[in-house]
């Protein structure tokens, strides 16, 4: 199989565009591929075309879109958005990769109250521009023609605000520990028919606090998996695993 490029600017047949760099030094320092080497490259947004190398060296790496094809994974019917508490450490790297390789369409990091780290810090930070290199990575590996978007973080309040305003998908799905709310309902219990888009909530290390979860109850359904309590970077991987395997997506 051909190696596989993410190539931002490829829209058609006969174009010839640049790589990004991380994708040229990649092509160069790392398979050591030159002009004439026949390649794959995706665009980001669901298209797909063999390719060749043009050129490839100091300036950079050209290569020439030839023809449309099947990307090599389908997308999901289901357009989850993931809100995922920033986790210590560089645990959220990790969360981004799996979960773009499962097949989300967004990631929406977030601050909770019992979030280790600041709004400013993450921005500060550029982490939002690191997470999405991330993201690019783990579509070019699992095989997907489009690279989810990975937003700018923001605090837990603005995540219920948009939830309420619309302008974030729903139905929303909060999880919650199994003993943290009487109004749960658990994952099997939910309904099988897949919803058209979702945004799927979960939370940090410290779990939700009183206030989060009163807040959450009246723009989202709060679910648990049953009588487990995981660590919170499994978390979204099993619950999207889960929901995945009910909508029958997997």
């Amino acid at each position: 199989m051909h190696a596989r490029f993410y190539a931002p600017d490829a829209d058609a047949a006969g174009d010839l565009v640049d790589l990004p760099e991380d994708e040229a030094a990649h092509l160069t320092r790392v398979l050591r591929l030159r002009a004439g080497a026949a390649i794959r490259v995706f665009n980001g947004r669901g298209r797909e075309f063999d390719a060749r190398v043009e050129r490839a060296g100091k300036g950079g790496v050209h290569v020439v879109v030839e023809r449309s094809r099947e990307p090599l994974a389908r997308e999901a019917r289901v357009a989850v958005t993931l809100a995922q508490a920033v986790l210590k450490s560089d645990k959220l790297d990790e969360v981004v990769r799996d979960a773009v390789m499962m097949g989300v369409a967004a990631v929406l990091p977030l601050v909770a109250a019992r979030s280790e780290v600041a709004l400013a810090a993450l921005q500060r930070g550029r982490r939002q521009q690191r997470w999405q290199r991330v993201a690019v990575a783990a579509a070019k590996q699992s095989g997907r023609a489009i690279v989810p978007r990975i937003m700018d973080p923001v605090t837990f309040d603005e995540v219920t605000a948009r939830l309420a305003a619309m302008t974030l998908p729903g139905p929303g799905l909060m999880f919650v520990e199994p003993s943290a709310a009487a109004e749960s309902v658990a994952l099997a219990d939910l309904d099988p028919a897949p919803p058209r888009e979702t945004t799927m909530i979960v939370g940090p290390e410290g779990g939700w606090t009183r206030e989060e979860i009163e807040r959450a109850s009246a723009v989202c359904r709060l679910v648990t998996l049953g009588g487990r309590t995981l660590r919170a970077d499994a978390m979204p991987v099993v619950a999207l695993a889960a929901l995945f395997a009910i909508w029958k997506e997997l």
